[in-house]
């Protein structure tokens, strides 16, 4: 008998919890699970990479009220008699407004929205909410199980949660799983309660498959300028801001630099003002996402992840099994993928450091073949961790 999965997640946009779904949802033994995925949204840049053997469930009707503004939210759903879903838009709406931090905010208003969403039929194997907040409550909520597995994908201390909120649901997890051993142990430090839950499993990762699709372009920058890329939301946590601020010392000394970004992100009009008011348009670009990122990562001639926290960038270990000289900043989890001045550079949490880690990269060939060389000799691939996803299952 194969055995039943489910998985839930906010969305397929460009992002890395996003990408390590794909890659576990490609990797799946389909002679042994049969497999739904639970969406909240049916939108996003690897909808058409899904595996053909993935079931996609239907999308929750009542779910876009709540992503949408207030006013036409209400007006909709008073024009089709939806009087119970009207209130609870407008109590949400009472803590977007009120609620400043954006993470508790979805915690807070999970409760509303919980309301308007019916329980899913039939029963699973496995319930897996796939990222943390709505993901994993929904999975305990409307989901039933033999087992209730919930994924944070990043240090926990540096999400601005409300663990109190968390602990009620975690109460009802199986597994709590994360994708690195610094994150698992915040996530014991956090919840001891709860430490028994807590599981390692890294994002699966495959360097045939990353080397194969590097190749698929070629001159995807067209010049001959030193290259750097960085890839990742256009948000608060993965720090572009200071990556402008880099790249406008670079160009003020002198250095003849592309600075290539590959990402979306409610930060882009921000980070598009600063690239302005700096005189950067020729030199730091904003390219959006990329279906396939790793010609990109492949030309590039440095590596950058300016990040204030991660939780295992997978970015990172695309750029390592691709050779590339990497610098990132020292975020609580950089070394658990980067061992300073071995197979990158960590450097301080500003844009001068950030821009004298570049240039030490960049003036000092013996530097960067040391670096290439070390990442050449490194195993990088993790298909095997789909054992330890199995084994919870």
């Amino acid at each position: 008998m194969k055995k039943k999965l489910l998985f839930i997640m906010n969305n397929l946009n460009c992002g890395g919890a996003e990408k390590s779904l794909l890659s576990l949802l490609q990797t799946i033994d389909y002679s042994k699970y049969d497999v739904d995925l639970f969406l909240f949204k049916h939108e996003g840049i690897f909808m058409s990479k899904l595996p053909k053997q993935v079931n996609m469930l239907e999308e929750p009707h009542h779910y876009r009220y709540f992503d949408m503004s207030i006013k036409t939210a209400i007006m909709d759903c008073l024009k089709h008699g939806k009087f119970s879903v009207a209130l609870f838009r407008l109590l949400a709406g009472y803590i977007f407004y009120t609620e400043k931090n954006a993470a508790r905010r979805e915690q807070r208003v999970w409760k509303y929205l919980s309301y308007t969403m019916p329980a899913l039929s039939g029963t699973y194997d496995a319930a897996i909410g796939y990222l943390e907040k709505n993901p994993v409550y929904f999975g305990i909520e409307k989901v039933k199980a033999k087992k209730k597995i919930g994924y944070i994908h990043n240090d926990y201390n540096k999400l601005q949660m409300d663990s109190n909120i968390d602990n009620k649901y975690f109460e009802y997890l199986d597994h709590l799983v994360t994708v690195s051993d610094i994150c698992g142990e915040v996530l014991e430090q956090r919840f001891p309660q709860f430490k028994r839950k807590v599981e390692v499993v890294q994002n699966i990762v495959s360097p045939t498959l990353i080397h194969e699709m590097s190749l698929e372009s070629s001159n995807v920058y067209n010049n001959k300028s030193t290259t750097i890329l960085s890839i990742g939301r256009l948000n608060q946590q993965k720090g572009f801001e200071m990556a402008v601020e880099a790249c406008k010392k670079l160009v003020e000394i002198g250095y003849d630099i592309r600075w290539y970004v590959i990402g979306e992100g409610e930060e882009r009009s921000k980070l598009e003002l600063i690239i302005n008011e700096y005189q950067l348009c020729d030199h730091f670009y904003l390219i959006g996402i990329k279906d396939n990122p790793y010609p990109y990562i492949r030309e590039a001639d440095i590596y950058v992840q300016p990040s204030r926290f991660e939780g295992k960038s997978i970015a990172i270990d695309e750029a390592k099994i691709l050779n590339k000289p990497i610098v990132v900043t020292n975020f609580s989890t950089a070394k658990d993928q980067i061992t300073h001045y071995e197979n990158g550079l960590i450097v301080e949490m500003n844009s001068t450091a950030i821009s004298e880690g570049i240039i030490e990269v960049m003036e000092s060939e013996a530097l960067r073949d040391s670096l290439i060389e070390c990442l050449s000799k490194e195993s990088l691939g993790t298909e095997s961790e789909i054992e330890k996803f199995y084994a919870l299952t």
